[in-house]
């Protein structure tokens, strides 16, 4: 039985065009972010979909939301697709933490299988998060199709996961842009990816 599974991150936000990390402290869509949210909502509006997952957070409902549009689908807030804890870094601009923490900023983002965070999560930490989550759904929902809305680290880590990547090559690429579009056909639990990150729904922003 064939489940369609499509995984995005959430629109723009303030915090985002500030490169502050948001981790699970909330900041709102810009109205770029917005924009790419309906366009992402248009996109997909003539795509079969049972269901929308969201991750609590403001900013992924709000995406949540407004890819939805008026259609007649629920949205169920889910804890395990929140973004990974960034504990103390939360809030902080990317300048601030790589003057503050360089050694740890640095694991971050070249390193990505030996960050430990203060107070927060590792990657190998959320990863787990959130595919507890993610199998959950994908039992619930077998042979249904199921949007989720997520967040920048943990959409990586769950396509990761379908690409068989290790968390040491969470951020080789592509670029998990803000509302882009990720599919991937699951079948007796083996996913196929037929589309990763891809925004071609984005017009003049």
């Amino acid at each position: 039985m064939k489940t369609m599974l499509y995984i995005t991150r959430h629109g723009e936000t303030e915090w985002n065009v500030e490169k502050r990390m948001q981790g699970r402290k909330n900041s709102n869509l810009t109205e770029t972010g917005v924009l790419q949210a309906k366009q992402l909502g248009n996109r997909m509006k003539n795509m079969p979909l049972d269901i929308i997952y969201s991750s609590p957070s403001g900013r992924t409902m709000h995406t949540a939301q407004l890819i939805r549009g008026d259609r007649d689908i629920p949205i169920v807030a889910d804890e395990h697709l929140y973004e990974i804890d960034m504990g103390v870094w939360e809030g902080y601009t990317q300048v601030e933490l790589q003057e503050k923490y360089p050694k740890e900023f640095d694991l971050f983002w070249n390193a990505p299988h030996q960050y430990e965070s203060n107070l927060g999560e590792n990657f190998y930490d959320a990863k787990a998060r959130v595919l507890k989550g993610l199998e959950y759904i994908l039992k619930k929902h077998e042979g249904e199709s199921v949007l989720i809305v997520s967040h920048a680290v943990t959409s990586l880590l769950m396509m990761g996961h379908f690409d068989q990547r290790s968390i040491e090559k969470t951020w080789d690429g592509p670029f998990m842009h803000s509302a882009s579009l990720s599919m991937i056909e699951v079948v007796e639990g083996q996913g196929t990816i037929h589309m990763f990150a891809d925004i071609a729904h984005f017009e003049e922003v």
